[in-house]
């Protein structure tokens, strides 16, 4: 009896382990997959696993441009230390209208007695110094010109751009302003949850105006505005008018600066441009003359209300008439329009540039809006 049972059991067990082979077999042809596999996120419905749950999210993101896995820039920040400037540098913190005696010792000038110069009123006015003695709490400073006043030690940005060792393969760029993203192309649209502050880098994966805006998609259901944000589009082919594998680009609109050599983006930054009616002029240029360390004074004014005095203005590369790319240690406020006509970049980014660039190599000034005038009758020599 026993040999018999077991008999049964060997006849029947490879029928039972068929079973499951037999019914997703019986299933898949009526069109029920349910026992099939799930598939992991990045894999295809080939009709071996289920495209459900989160492969069908990462589906849905790569229809809609965002790869998967999000890729990083192929870039990274220049060394910190071309950021520190080769000069101290102090705001007059004055009154405006008030002109800036200049002292023979600290103690005269502590003292307000026997003054020896005197800087111009002005609402822009630094020096750069070599020395620094404290009395009563202010701080008096020696100039590089060997003269004593007061002013404050002037704090300036750190920020820096993006050096490039592959070119990238979307637009990208940084948040000039605090902000939340929304969840579509609307400021009436609701918002996402995250927020983003100033210079926050930012990658972009779909646009579209709205709204009178041009909407950036930085991630799935976020969207930030142009108002916001500044964006570089990379683009390697050369402009008409350079006659060199080597150029830079500066973008009125986007109030950005790209260097390009080879059809290779090495380098991308924000910059601040000529404001209205102070624009910096587009065309084709050359830089006609580099300075490491150069003072730069004037105003347009007739009163001469917005004269300014800035001492030893860094990494100086001039490349139409008075305008020049270079170092700003004045304001902060890279990614708008802040200029008499100069291209302002940090001084870090500055210095990148002056080590890159040589006397002859091109700069092509464009504003993609078509808002900068473009008569050369209209622009006087420029300023900082």
């Amino acid at each position: 009896m026993k040999k018999q049972k077991l008999l049964v059991w060997l006849i029947f067990l490879p029928l039972l382990a068929g079973l499951p082979q037999l019914r997703v077999q019986a299933q898949s042809e009526a069109g029920d997959n349910s026992w099939m596999p799930l598939c992991l996120p990045g894999m295809t419905a080939d009709g071996t696993c289920l495209l459900v749950g989160p492969a069908l999210k990462v589906a849905e993101m790569e229809a809609a441009g965002f790869p998967y896995p999000v890729e990083e820039l192929p870039a990274a920040s220049p060394s910190a230390d071309l950021g520190i400037l080769p000069i101290y540098v102090a705001k007059i913190n004055i009154p405006d209208d008030e002109p800036a005696l200049t002292y023979a010792s600290p103690e005269d000038a502590a003292a307000s007695r026997n003054p020896i110069g005197q800087i111009e009123t002005g609402s822009l006015r630094y020096i750069s110094y070599v020395s620094r003695v404290d009395i009563n709490g202010n701080p008096y400073l020696l100039t590089t010109a060997g003269a004593w006043l007061r002013a404050s030690p002037a704090a300036y940005t750190d920020f820096q751009g993006l050096l490039f060792y592959e070119n990238p393969a979307i637009d990208f760029g940084w948040v000039v302003d605090r902000t939340p993203s929304y969840t579509q192309p609307s400021v009436s649209a609701p918002v996402s949850g995250k927020e983003y502050v100033q210079m926050d880098q930012i990658q972009i994966y779909n646009t579209t105006e709205a709204e009178g805006l041009v909407w950036y998609e930085i991630a799935p259901d976020e969207w930030v505005n142009s108002l916001k944000a500044r964006v570089v589009h990379f683009d390697p082919t050369r402009p008409e008018g350079v006659e060199s594998d080597r150029w830079i680009e500066v973008n009125l609109f986007q109030q950005t600066m790209t260097v390009y050599e080879d059809g290779d983006l090495l380098f991308a930054t924000l910059v601040s441009s000529g404001v209205e009616p102070f624009y910096t002029r587009p065309g084709v240029f050359q830089i006609y003359q580099k300075k490491l360390l150069e003072t730069m004074r004037g105003a347009f004014e007739v009163d001469r209300s917005d004269y300014y005095y800035l001492e030893d203005v860094p990494w100086t590369m001039y490349f139409d008439e008075a305008r020049a790319l270079h170092g700003t240690y004045w304001h902060t406020n890279l990614g708008y329009m802040q200029s008499h006509g100069c291209v302002n970049l940090s001084p870090g980014d500055a210095n990148w540039l002056y080590q890159w660039a040589s006397e002859g190599d091109y700069v092509w000034v464009h504003d993609p809006s078509g808002n900068t005038p473009e008569d050369p009758n209209y622009y006087g020599p420029g300023a900082p």
